[in-house]
């Protein structure tokens, strides 16, 4: 079975695509075909913005299409200047990886050098016109000003986060590490709820 993630964030499908083909799931990605909508992501929240990418290209293709969005929010620091639902786009501008982790060291830098911060997740997933939700957050981390030199592309706050636990930052976590503070659980999770969904409407 084909099933269309609408986006073109290899981070995002890398923690899944592998354990899905296992189950007889591949996942196209907006490189894998000819067609690019542009699409205002104006939702109020993660599980809203997964849903307008989503809809957009399931209505477009008709096939099983999974929409995901994160949204950041950053403790100590004014309501005016958390990323919110704008994690990439800052005044009104799309930043590119350089880009982000060059505004997020300075606003961390400005604020004491270490905040805590919470990612909140949202995928949804339509298929036969039927749409399925799930979200899931990440809060036991901290953003820092000092930027580790290896980068997770399509992820680039990677190196500025240090997980509260392990007081690692997450481009150096292995997957024992992912293991203890639970980050693979989560993503197992996910995949849980991508193949269930599809079995629900099975072709």
């Amino acid at each position: 079975m084909k099933v269309l993630f609408a986006t073109s964030n290899k981070a995002k499908v890398r923690n899944y695509k592998d354990k899905l083909l296992k189950e007889g799931i591949e996942l196209l990605t907006l490189k894998d075909i000819d067609i690019h909508l542009t699409i205002e992501e104006n939702g109020k929240n993660a599980i809203e913005n997964a849903y307008i990418k989503a809809k957009a290209y399931y209505d477009e293709l008709g096939i099983p299409t999974i929409g995901m969005d994160n949204n950041l929010f950053i403790e100590g620091i004014p309501d005016e200047l958390q990323p919110g639902v704008f994690v990439r786009r800052i005044n009104g501008r799309e930043l590119n990886d350089d880009e982000m982790i060059e505004h997020y060291t300075k606003l961390v830098n400005k604020y004491g050098g270490k905040l805590k911060a919470r990612w909140i997740y949202g995928m949804v997933l339509i298929n036969h016109n039927k749409t399925y939700e799930y979200s899931w957050s990440y809060d036991d981390f901290y953003l820092v000003s000092r930027v580790n030199e290896k980068r997770n592309p399509g992820y680039p706050l990677d190196s500025i986060s240090i997980d509260g636990k392990l007081n690692k930052c997450f481009v150096d976590m292995t997957e024992e590490d992912r293991t203890k503070n639970k980050k693979q659980e989560k993503d197992d999770e996910v995949i849980a709820f991508i193949i269930n969904s599809l079995s629900k409407n099975s072709f």
